[in-house]
Formats: C-alpha cells, sequence, structure tokens
C-alpha cells in the first residue's frame, strides 16, 4: 500500500471506527456513519467511487482516478455525466512550468464525505477544498506563496471561452447532448488566456474542439484562490443562472453544513439501535448509495431531455433520468417507495416522458443522460410500474400499461438493442420461449448484439416476469381479456423447464435441448449464449412472481430446498482463474450462488416459500457478514447506483421485496435491535428484534402489529400507515415458526 494511502485509510479508520468495529462514538448523526470508501477496490470489474452528491442532485463528482489503489489524480471534477462512467470537464491547479490541459497529481491526506472532499495535491503543497450544492459548487483551492499559481479549465471536447472574471464552456457527450459549466473566482486574476502548447495566450479567449482549454494566471503571493460554478445541460446562460440562485458567496463551510444537513434529512429516515458499529457503518453507507441514481434534470422548471434532443417545461414534476432498471426495480424503486413515495411518482412520470419524446411510446430500459441505451435484457421497468400500482402510487395507468405493452411487444426482447421487433419476437409468441442456437448454428437476427448475444434463457425467463407485471397493469385497467393473456404467457418459463435436470435449459427452435449442457460453464463468455452475466445455476431461480409453481416443477418443498442448499455448495467446478475469466460478474460466491449480481439478491429469501425459513435467516446473516464489510473490498461485484445496496439496506432491517409488482415483503434477519422507519406519509414502522445479535440470527417468535404472527413475510398494507413488527431472536433456529403450509408468500399459483 502506497504510504499516503496507508496514512488516508488509518484517518478514515479513526473517523468511522472502521479498522475494528469496536470504537463508539457518541452523537453520531447518519451521514457520520458513512464511508464512501468502501468497495472502492473492486474484486474484479468496476469498484465502487467515493462519490460527492446530494440526494438523487445533478451534480456529482468523485476524484478521477481508476480505483482507490491509483496513485495519481487527474485534475480535479466538475462533473460526472454517468454513474460510474464518464466526468465531463475538468479543473487542473497548478504552480510551476510546462501547463497542460489536465495536470496530474500525487495526492495525500484525503478526505471525503458525501457533501465535501479535501485533498492535498503535489506533495503537499497545494490543497483543493469542496462542497456541493444541487446545480453548482465550490472550490477553495490554498497555494504556496512563492509561485504563480494557476487555474486550468479543460471542455475535453467542445468549446471554452474566458474572461477577466469567468470561464465557460461545454462538452459534448453524445450527438444531441451538451453539458455546460459557468466558473468565476472570488480573486482577481493577473491575466487570463487560452492555453496552447504550454503556453496562455492572453489574444484569445475562445476556443474549440479536443482539449480545448482555458487558463487563469494569479500574482505571486496568491495563497487562496475560491472558484464557484455552476453546471447545466441546458445552456452556459443557465448554468450561471443555476450558480447565482444556489450560491449567494464563498463560504465552503456553510455550503458543506447545509449539504450534511439535507443527507442527515435524507439518512435519517432510517434510524437503528444495537449492531456494531461496523453493521451502522455498512448500512447507512449502503443508504447513501441508494441516493446516486436517478438524477433530477430540471433547472428552474425546464429541462434538457436527450430522449428528443429538447427543452422541456417540467410543468412542476421534476424530470428525473439516469436509471438502469435492470439494476433498481429490484429493490432500489421499492425502497424508495417506502420512504419517498412523491420521488418515486416523479421518476416513473418521468418515464412515460421519455416513452413519448422517444416518439415510439416505448418503455424505457436503461435511461442515461444521454439517452436509452437499451442494455441488459428484458423490460423491467414493467416491474416498477406494477409495483407502484399494487402499492398505491398515482401513476397515469393507462399511459403506463401502453408503455409497457408496447416496450414488450414492438421493441425487440433482444439484448442490448432498441431495434423494432424481428422474427426471435415473432417466434417468442408463437412458441412461448427465445430459441438457442445450436453450436453449429450462425446467428440469423439482425438484432442481436455480436458480444450480448440471444441470452435466451435470460430473455425468456425476465419476458415472463414482466407479461405478469404487465397483466397486473392490465387488471388495474379493467381490461380482463388483456390481463388473462399476460397471466398465461407469464408461464412460459415453464417451456424452458428440463425435468431431468431441473434446471432452466436452452432448447433450439424445433424444440430440442441443447446438448451436452454443463450448467456452470455452457455458454461462453458471461454464459451470454444462454444466460446473461451469470450462470445456469443462478438463473434456476428466476421465477420470482411464481415460486411456488417452481415449486412444483422441480418436484416440492423437499427437493426444492435440496436444491437450494446445493446451490450454495456447489464448487466452482474448476478453479478461480478458469470460472472468473469467463463469469466475471459471477463473484462474491457461495458456491455456485452470487451475491455479486443483481438476478441472485432474492434467492436466499427462497427457503420462506419451501417452508424452512429459519434457512433464509441464516442465509441472510451469511451473505451481510460474508460480502458487506466495512472495508475498501467491502462489495462482492459492480454496485449499480443502489441495484446492490438497497439489498443490504432492506435485509439489515429484516425484510425484502421479493417479488416488485406484489405487495409483499419477506422476513429475513435484522441486524438491529431496534429500526424505525419513516415512510413517505411521515408514519412509522418499527422492527424490534429482541435479543438480536451475531449469534441469535434466528426467529423464535413474532407479532405484528399486536397479533401473533406464524409466516415468514407480510403485506404492504401491514406497515403503509405504520407499524410494528416484534421478532423474538435466538441462537437456535425455531424450525416451526413459519413453516406451514399456510404461511408461504403469495405467488401466482397460491394467491
Amino acid at each position: 500500500m502506497k504510504i499516503t494511502h496507508l496514512f488516508a485509510t488509518l484517518a478514515i479508520c479513526s473517523m468511522m471506527g472502521a479498522c475494528n468495529g469496536r470504537q463508539h462514538i457518541v452523537n453520531r448523526s447518519p451521514v457520520d456513519y458513512v464511508n464512501p470508501y468502501i468497495g472502492n477496490i473492486s474484486h474484479l470489474l468496476v469498484p465502487t467511487f467515493p462519490t460527492i452528491q446530494l440526494p438523487n442532485s445533478m451534480l456529482r463528482v468523485y476524484p478521477e482516478r481508476a480505483d482507490y489503489t491509483t496513485e495519481l489524480l487527474n485534475g480535479l471534477p466538475l462533473i460526472v455525466t454517468n454513474h460510474r462512467e464518464r466526468s465531463a470537464f475538468n479543473l487542473s491547479p497548478y504552480q510551476g512550468e510546462n501547463l497542460c490541459p489536465i495536470i496530474t497529481y500525487n495526492y495525500d491526506n484525503e478526505h471525503l464525505t458525501p457533501y465535501s472532499y479535501e485533498v492535498e495535491l503535489d506533495d503537499n503543497r497545494m490543497k483543493a477544498e469542496y462542497a456541493l450544492s444541487h446545480q453548482s459548487a465550490l472550490y477553495r483551492i490554498t497555494f504556496e506563496a512563492d509561485k504563480p499559481a494557476y487555474i486550468i479549465v479543460n471542455s475535453r471536447n467542445g468549446s471554452i471561452h474566458v474572461g477577466e472574471n469567468f470561464i465557460s464552456g461545454h462538452q459534448r457527450l453524445s450527438a444531441n447532448t451538451n453539458v455546460y459549466v459557468y466558473i468565476e473566482p472570488q480573486e482577481k486574476p493577473l491575466s487570463t488566456g487560452i492555453l496552447e502548447n504550454g503556453i496562455i495566450e492572453a489574444s484569445k479567449d475562445n476556443a474549440e474542439g479536443t482539449n480545448a482549454c482555458a487558463a487563469w494566471r494569479f500574482p505571486e503571493g496568491t495563497t487562496t484562490v475560491s472558484l464557484r460554478y455552476g453546471i447545466s445541460f441546458i445552456s452556459e446562460e443557465q448554468a450561471e443562472k443555476n450558480l447565482r440562485r444556489e450560491l449567494k458567496d464563498y463560504n465552503i463551510k456553510q455550503l458543506a453544513q447545509t449539504g450534511r444537513e439535507i443527507w442527515n434529512e435524507a439518512l435519517g429516515r432510517i434510524k437503528v439501535e444495537g449492531g456494531t458499529e461496523d453493521d451502522k457503518i455498512v448500512l447507512y453507507s449502503s443508504f447513501y448509495r441508494t441516493f446516486e441514481r436517478p438524477i433530477c434534470m430540471s433547472e428552474d422548471g425546464r429541462y434538457f431531455s436527450a430522449f428528443d434532443g429538447k427543452e422541456h417545461d417540467d410543468n412542476g414534476t421534476p424530470f428525473y433520468t439516469d436509471d438502469w432498471i435492470w439494476d433498481t426495480y429490484r429493490a432500489a424503486h421499492p425502497l424508495r417507495t417506502l420512504i419517498d413515495q412523491k420521488k418515486e411518482e416523479d421518476i416513473i412520470a418521468s418515464y412515460l416522458l421519455m416513452a413519448e419524446q422517444m416518439g415510439n411510446m416505448w418503455m424505457p430500459t436503461f435511461p442515461e443522460v444521454t439517452g436509452d441505451t437499451r442494455r441488459m435484457n428484458s423490460n423491467h421497468a414493467v416491474a416498477t410500474i406494477a409495483d407502484a400500482l399494487a402499492k398505491g402510487l398515482k401513476v397515469d395507468t393507462a399511459k403506463a400499461y401502453e408503455a409497457c405493452r408496447k416496450g414488450i411487444e414492438e421493441k425487440t426482447l433482444a439484448p442490448w438493442s432498441g431495434a423494432a421487433a424481428g422474427w426471435l419476437d415473432n417466434f417468442y409468441r408463437e412458441n412461448g420461449y427465445i430459441p438457442a442456437l445450436r453450436p453449429d448454428e450462425k446467428e440469423s437476427d439482425p438484432n442481436v448484439h455480436p458480444f450480448e448475444k440471444r441470452q435466451p434463457v435470460a430473455v425468456t425467463l425476465g419476458t415472463s416476469y414482466d407479461q405478469w407485471c404487465l397483466s397486473r397493469i392490465a387488471e388495474a385497467l379493467g381490461k380482463k381479456e388483456e390481463a388473462a393473456h399476460y397471466l398465461q404467457c407469464s408461464y412460459n418459463y415453464r417451456n424452458i423447464f428440463n425435468e431431468k435436470t431441473g434446471f432452466f435449459h436452452p432448447k433450439d427452435k424445433e424444440g430440442n435441448w441443447i446438448e451436452p449442457f454443463d450448467y456452470r460453464y455452457s455458454g461462453g463468455m458471461g454464459a451470454r449464449e444462454y444466460y446473461g452475466e451469470n450462470n445456469g445455476w443462478v438463473y434456476r431461480w428466476d421465477v420470482p412472481h411464481n415460486v411456488a409453481d417452481l415449486i412444483s416443477l422441480m418436484g416440492g418443498n423437499e427437493q426444492f430446498i435440496a436444491n437450494l442448499d446445493r446451490t450454495f455448495s456447489e464448487p466452482l467446478g474448476r478453479g478461480k482463474y478458469h470460472f472468473y475469466s469467463q463469469l466475471p460478474d459471477h463473484t462474491g460466491n457461495v458456491g455456485q450462488f452470487s451475491m455479486a449480481n443483481e438476478p441472485s439478491l432474492h434467492v436466499p429469501y427462497l427457503y420462506n416459500y419451501a417452508g424452512q425459513p429459519w434457512k433464509t435467516q441464516k442465509r441472510i446473516r451469511q451473505m451481510l457478514k460474508t460480502w458487506f464489510r466495512n472495508d475498501l473490498m467491502g462489495m462482492p461485484g459492480d454496485e449499480d447506483g443502489g441495484g446492490m445496496t438497497s439489498f443490504v439496506v432492506f435485509s439489515s432491517l429484516g425484510f425484502y421485496p421479493v417479488t416488485p409488482g406484489s405487495p409483499t415483503y419477506n422476513i429475513g434477519s435484522p441486524l438491529f435491535t431496534n429500526i424505525k422507519i419513516t415512510l413517505s406519509n411521515g408514519s412509522i414502522f418499527e422492527v424490534e428484534a429482541k435479543n438480536a445479535s451475531d449469534k441469535n440470527k434466528y426467529i423464535q417468535s413474532a407479532t405484528l402489529n399486536g397479533q401473533d404472527w406464524n409466516k415468514p413475510w407480510f403485506r404492504h398494507e401491514d406497515l403503509k400507515n405504520g407499524g410494528k413488527l416484534v421478532l423474538i431472536m435466538g441462537s437456535k433456529p425455531n424450525k416451526t415458526w413459519g413453516s406451514g403450509a399456510d404461511a408461504t408468500p403469495p405467488s401466482v399459483e397460491n394467491k
């Protein structure tokens, strides 16, 4: 470990109690438990980044480096425009010769919170301090007094304009999307100009193209330069307006304090007692991650939409985007529904506007700042709509049904494609499954991505679930015939269930199983020829809407439990190098179970459906304690802006929404003795887990809202107006609690 990183880590450990979990600091606010460095070193793929941002706000930044082990910073950030993917613009303070568009620094003594950032640069000769609002921010740069001080601003790919008291510009993000910036200093520069070949050309005040770059030079003896800036996706003029609306001065301490208060209000919706200090740090750090996306694009009542390349009035409803729905529909959206129903309604309204603006009325699947990239598989925004309706949110149901139906029927089901439906889609409608290619068969559908492949099992399973969700939306509209049709389609997973093996198995267009077959390794890179990022062991459980029928297909509770148990114990089958070189998303392993990828999140809860909820309690604790930790590698895989950490939040609190679209929650094993959740309507839902500890993880008995409760699940109706779940916890499982045939959570089969 680099020595400066060691010092930084020790500082973080001291502040957070991160090293041993025993240090107790009184009077912590919720935001004080957030450790943005958790997961900053990835196990294989993309790390989490220590994001500085107000909840769901347009402006977000993180240090520009590959991950925590990177020894150098590439300048200072001004805005991240896509979650974990890219920064726009660059700001570089500098003292010395050989000016260049982006200065690379060594750094030391870094301190980062959700609302502020401090770091020493260039062998501790400069210091940068940062705090932000929703669409504007402040930097305070401290220089040594013996040299001239420079501020360099790079547009990277766009234009830049410089004056005595401002720098403004834009950066192109895509064919129709730009981001704009307006910066002004508190101190007056000595000279200004455009940076060309290491020299500030004072005769020039505009530049365009790659690395278009402006600079200010401040007089020798200048020790502090304060900068404030606004950002916009509408114009440079709007960036300046955003700055002036939000920042009246250069008081960086006050701005940081305001950000701290905003975060405490957001995170304070969950209050816990008991557990270890590390448990609380992991909980609140995970909760903070769920506010990274989507972001609010409204600026003074208007917003730019990449979905049609135009500006729009928001008519009083904020417009949100940058939401990777394949990841977030499972738990992040249901969590928001609990704590901020109005925001969730606004996000859904944004989806419907996107569908309209794209001109085809197809529900988006991967909406980003630059438009819908149609990544991953299936159309799981349908699940978000169904879940909202099931829980009483206000949704334009007729418009939502149209967008959901068209997204499934008119857009191709081929992964990573925004094309219109083709022959694969017609085949699915006629035969109820996506056909797999035989090993000797070449691809014949131009909609299929050359790397992502057909993913026929994953798409068949995902679409079956989406069609169940669509049937719920149709039912809400009173469309009985359509509801019945899509309900029947929701059983399409049966068409690829191999009774001999008990797995979902790819079959070709003639209806023959692909043979020979290995459920661990068949399917090429990421198993995409048949599954998607995960292997057949994970997709074996991907029927969240009808677990009861899956149990029946497998031969009953006993065999279902045996199959679940084997999932958590089955060896990788090869060395880790070979396994992960083919399945890099399939990390966080316990046997063939992958804690690191979203299709696995519900799997530990499935024991509840087969009469052994005590095993769910055991597995949930095992997963939380094994893979989500208060350290730099404390995230088992890609954390997709709440996609995975919302699982941590729910599971730490003791319950989880296994089936978005069904207004129910499965009970697990809470980490804390007392939990209070402030719901959207201001009511409190409380979970009291008496005697809960690392050892006492098993439920002995329970009451719900004062009534004896012998079921490992409850309804949204039971908590939406407040209530209390009391769990008596012990060190040994009570194998009779919640195990009765009448105690199983609802499925299509047993509603």
